[in-house]
């Protein structure tokens, strides 16, 4: 147990979720990062469903890593992403198809994320299953992370809602002036909030300044 989540372990899994996060400092997954944070619902079901394929992806070409030509390695890769990304887009249709049609085609186009095609890539075809696992979680909670954070700006100042429930909707707050921010609801400001969490990640850690 010790060596499954040794230190080397723990760094695989922690280090996506901040100093090498996919979404704030590899700039990767972004324009589902703008697509689908207008609501809080389907980002943090886009965020799951991400971690879920790209841990699973990982798992199967880890171990596979051995057997596959190199020549043919983008296409099984694709194979496995598009089996998986399939088979979760039939589970959210079965059981959450409002959120399903929110996220219209995206769910589809995680075949083509360039997260999880550069963890396959870059990871479980040099890594074992387990690390490729861990590797895989972490990298989808990172990109997760962001959705959730753009999401929760967007519908709270957007629609004045968080999952549905009203927060800023109140006969007392239009009173004293307050309006919802219908710009928040637009994806160029996704795109400014990811903006904003760069700049403090890195104004916070200098080592990711570029030079």
């Amino acid at each position: 147990m010790g060596q499954l989540f040794s230190k080397k372990n723990r760094e695989v899994f922690s280090t996506p979720l901040g100093m090498n996060n996919p979404v704030t400092v590899q700039v990767l997954g972004i324009c589902s990062a703008l697509a689908v944070t207008a609501k809080l619902e389907p980002a943090i079901v886009m965020g799951l469903s991400v971690t879920v394929i790209t841990a699973f992806a990982n798992v199967v070409i880890s171990l596979l890593r051995k057997t596959i030509p190199n020549r043919i390695r983008i296409i099984v890769q694709l194979v496995v992403v598009a089996a998986l990304v399939t088979v979760v887009s039939e589970i959210l249709k079965a059981f959450a198809y409002d959120v399903s049609v929110q996220l219209s085609v995206y769910v589809g186009l995680i075949i083509t994320n360039c997260i999880l095609m550069g963890r396959l890539e870059a990871f479980a075809m040099q890594s074992g299953p387990w690390e490729s696992f861990l590797d895989g979680v972490g990298n989808g909670l990172g990109y997760a992370k962001i959705l959730i954070i753009v999401a929760f700006f967007r519908e709270l100042l957007g629609s004045g809602t968080l999952l549905g429930f009203n927060i800023l909707n109140h006969e007392w707050l239009t009173d004293l002036g307050y309006v919802n921010n219908g710009l928040m609801l637009m994806p160029p400001m996704a795109l400014i909030i990811c903006a904003c969490i760069i700049w403090y990640q890195r104004a916070r850690h200098k080592e990711l300044q570029e030079k």
